[in-house]
């Protein structure tokens, strides 16, 4: 068996994943892995890219490296490599791609695990989750940018007109200012910086997670530029937004 086969069984097998639970990580058929880990057929290089993404090895060990035969187990270094990390914050990366199954495994271990992690030296000690953002009613935040947040234990912790990540039920991953009301605890308000988008009540035992935002992540030359009478038309469109809430809190 050559050693990227020998690689993929031994893998899955670290995980405890059936040949179907694995295929359907990789979006390939169960047929097609099985081909691979008998020798049957080459792993193509964008099935390649995703274990290496997935268990944090690089293709050329996949390719070339025999896990199976190091003293200890390949995913119980990664763990004690992460135990070693602990002085330092750690940030947990969820990009668009992973948000539909981070609905269904944020809470679970293995599966943030899979996720890549990064550094930033800004940031203390800690535990941190950064995410990706898509669509445009931050703006001027940009679609793509990344999002990097420290979590929020409950509506308490809340503060008033803050920007966090909201993760629900109904909305899934959502990027928004949040609004308390003063005389319900049971729901917050969910406010777009771009006034296009109107305010929308959210009930907070449909809330996951709630994750405050402490830096922002973007390319250079991603900036949204807009023009004067754009801006005038958004500061309208603002002042009428806090009117309206304003009024909404009172009552």
């Amino acid at each position: 068996m050559s050693t990227v086969c020998r690689n993929l069984k031994y893998l899955r097998k670290q995980k405890g994943w059936t040949q179907q639970e694995f295929a359907d990580r990789l979006n390939i058929k169960r047929s097609l892995l099985g081909a691979y880990e008998e020798e049957r057929a080459e792993p193509r290089t964008e099935v390649l890219e995703q274990v290496s993404d997935m268990f944090r090895v690089s293709i050329d060990d996949l390719l070339r490296r025999d896990l199976s035969s190091q003293k200890e187990s390949f995913l119980e270094r990664r763990r004690q490599q992460k135990l070693g990390n602990n002085n330092r914050q750690n940030v947990v990366f969820v990009p668009v791609k992973a948000a539909a199954g981070y609905l269904a495994g944020f809470n679970d271990d293995e599966f943030i695990e899979e996720l890549n992690t990064f550094t930033l030296p800004m940031l203390g000690a800690g535990s941190y989750r950064a995410f990706e953002i898509a669509g445009d009613s931050m703006l001027p935040t940009p679609s793509g940018s990344v999002v990097v947040c420290h979590k929020v234990e409950g509506w308490e912790d809340i503060r008033n007109n803050e920007a966090y990540i909201v993760v629900t039920n109904r909305e899934g991953i959502v990027y928004k200012r949040v609004l308390k009301s003063n005389r319900s605890k049971s729901k917050v308000t969910l406010v777009s910086d771009n006034p296009q988008y109107d305010p929308y009540p959210v009930n907070m035992d449909e809330v996951l997670e709630i994750w405050q935002a402490d830096a922002v992540i973007q390319k250079m030359g991603q900036q949204h530029r807009m023009s004067v009478n754009h801006l005038a038309g958004m500061v309208n469109q603002l002042q009428e937004q806090v009117s309206l809430l304003k009024k909404q809190m009172k009552n």
